[in-house]
């Protein structure tokens, strides 16, 4: 394996990413598959057995237009969903904490913040717990999941060949795009989000060609054996001119709408997180609610795609709105949509936010579409552009994605008719929705507010940066304290290593992924013996350096031969960005 990492790491880069992208989509398509089958395995047990019912499913995965909504114990709802985020809390809890909550947002976090490294266990766990809440009825995604499947197993991918830290970045960027594009069946929408996703107003430019690459070969792979169809069917219709005002003002509509979605989804995980209770029976509450909303609006439940497809083709009787009038029922449509995704992910269940957020803005599309179709028949005669804008303008503002939902639309609908309209509506909810509200908040502004890129941006101003001036946190275990306590620690500081420290001297550092498979005993078995440390008196780019050497998101300080505390990547970020904002005339240069 090392000769193989050698040549491998010793190629140029389209050489080397090309190798790189085959084995990462190989492994996305093979995830994707064996991920969506599961979801189909577990709503066969939880929502066909128990609760008797079967949902819609869109065209593009052996759907129907033809469809009538049923559930012979309809009462059981709220109580397989609440099963589900048992046995799904249970299993996160158990074995991986950091799975909860939508994947794509942690492996974001992995590549800013702790070099690509996410731990071996991630991908089975996320698959298993997602595909339970899923399957269960959970208002979820499995866009999300998907991408930390794929980018835990291109980061795995990338230790056991030895790459850089930097390539192991890459590879999880990667494993993002090419998840998501293959599980969605739009490789080249897919490919462009890995680059994308990372950040608000930015790039990764260096991901582009290996995600080309790995969305091909992992949507082939995926498609052969599920179909090549799009997910949506095929959809022509002339593009009009006359529509693009009303595409204007549904991408205001939608921008202002990702507002409310991102406020009210981090509210919900505020929420939850000041409650005095274990995270295990968090997502079961959240599950409680969301059965609740599912009694009254059960187009809320799983992914919603085959409800999506009904919109489009304006299919209302297949909907379950109890006599309510149409206009009211499609008004409140999104909302549950927004409430029940809360419930379920933000509560700590296991689950994406891609595909509710297509549906929410579908039912904002469908709700315009069909006022527009009233006023003025001859212009909009159906409402299926409206409907499939309508999710890709809504999600290119709540995810930062412009440029990939643009794409996705000719992929999605095998139409190009759509793209003016997509274009400018996207364009308008992009600008709306502003930078300050995103789905994923783990994305940065630009590649200089990533710490990955610290060093290529920042150095000139990191060294005006001393330690002595920074808060220094006394953070550290002892080599004969208990590994739990050690987890505990890095949970409670989010930290993925801590150093080790005994009589004021330091000793190492342990590490989470040396902890993967011990339960008991004392730290000293585990932590990696170090003698690097930097001073009071150092600048912060030596404390970057040092943490890129060891692989961290702190570096220790030391005085006089003792240890005085840690100073973590967070401050640092905090004091760099707070000294160009009081010094506007620098941020123009850096």
């Amino acid at each position: 394996m090392r000769r193989i990492s050698f040549k491998l790491s010793s190629l140029p880069y389209f050489e080397k990413w090309f190798i790189m992208g085959l084995i990462i989509g190989i492994i996305s398509g093979l995830g994707a598959t064996i991920f969506y089958f599961s979801i189909r395995f577990f709503e066969y047990i939880f929502l066909a057995r128990i609760v008797g019912t079967n949902l819609p499913r869109p065209l593009g995965e052996n759907g129907s237009l033809i469809y009538h909504f049923y559930a012979l114990r309809f009462y059981l709802i709220p109580v397989v969903l609440i099963a589900g985020a048992a046995i799904s809390s249970f299993i996160v809890q158990r074995f991986a904490p950091e799975a909860e909550g939508h994947g794509t947002d942690s492996a974001i976090r992995s590549f800013h913040y702790n070099y690509g490294k996410i731990r071996r266990r991630i991908p089975v766990v996320k698959t298993i717990a997602s595909a339970i809440t899923i399957g269960s009825g959970g208002s979820a995604g499995r866009e999300g999941p998907t991408a930390q499947i794929a980018a835990g197993l291109g980061s795995f991918i990338a230790d056991l060949l030895g790459l850089t830290p930097r390539d192991r970045r890459i590879a999880v960027a990667v494993g993002i795009g090419s998840g998501i594009g293959t599980i969605f069946k739009a490789p080249i929408g897919g490919a462009v989000l890995g680059a994308e996703i990372l950040y608000r107003r930015d790039m990764e430019t260096e991901v582009l060609f290996p995600s080309i690459v790995a969305a091909s070969v992992g949507y082939s792979i995926f498609a052969s054996i599920v179909g090549f169809e799009p997910i949506f069917g095929y959809y022509l219709l002339p593009f009009n001119p006359l529509r693009l005002p009303f595409y204007a003002t549904l991408g205001l509509i939608t921008g202002l709408f990702a507002i409310f979605y991102v406020r009210f989804f981090y509210g919900t995980r505020d929420f939850f997180k000041r409650l005095n209770l274990s995270p295990y029976y968090k997502p079961i509450i959240g599950a409680a609610f969301t059965g609740i909303i599912a009694l009254f609006f059960p187009e809320v439940l799983s992914t919603g795609y085959g409800w999506v497809q009904l919109l489009e083709y304006g299919r209302f009787n297949e909907f379950v709105y109890y006599g309510m009038p149409l206009v009211i029922f499609l008004v409140f449509l999104p909302f549950m949509k927004v409430f029940a995704t809360s419930f379920t992910v933000a509560s700590g269940g296991s689950g994406g936010v891609f595909a509710p957020g297509i549906f929410i803005g579908a039912s904002l599309g469908a709700l315009l579409g069909y006022l527009v179709h009233l006023g003025f028949p001859y212009i909009a005669p159906n409402i299926a552009p409206f409907v499939i804008i309508g999710m890709l303008s809504f999600f290119g503002a709540a995810g930062k994605v412009p440029l990939s939902v643009i794409l996705m639309v000719v992929e999605m609908t095998g139409s190009l008719q759509l793209l003016p309209g997509a274009m400018l509506a996207v364009a308008i909810s992009y600008i709306v929705s502003g930078t300050k509200y995103s789905i994923y908040e783990s994305q940065v502004l630009t590649r200089r507010d990533s710490p990955a890129n610290m060093g290529e941006f920042s150095s000139p101003l990191l060294k005006n940066i001393i330690i002595k001036d920074l808060n220094i946190e006394k953070i550290y275990v002892e080599p004969y304290d208990e590994i739990y306590s050690a987890r505990e620690l890095m949970n409670y500081y989010e930290l993925y290593s801590l150093p080790v420290v005994q009589n004021q001297k330091f000793l190492g550092t342990v590490y989470v992924t040396d902890l993967e498979n011990a339960r008991y005993g004392p730290v000293n078995d585990y932590y990696v013996p170090a003698t690097s440390f930097i001073r009071p008196e150092s600048n912060a780019e030596a404390a970057w350096e040092l943490m890129m050497k060891n692989r961290t998101t702190w570096c220790p300080v030391v005085k006089d031969g003792n240890f005085i505390g840690i100073v973590r990547l967070k401050t640092i970020l905090d004091v760099y960005k707070k000294y160009l904002e009081e010094n506007p005339e620098i941020n123009k240069d850096y």
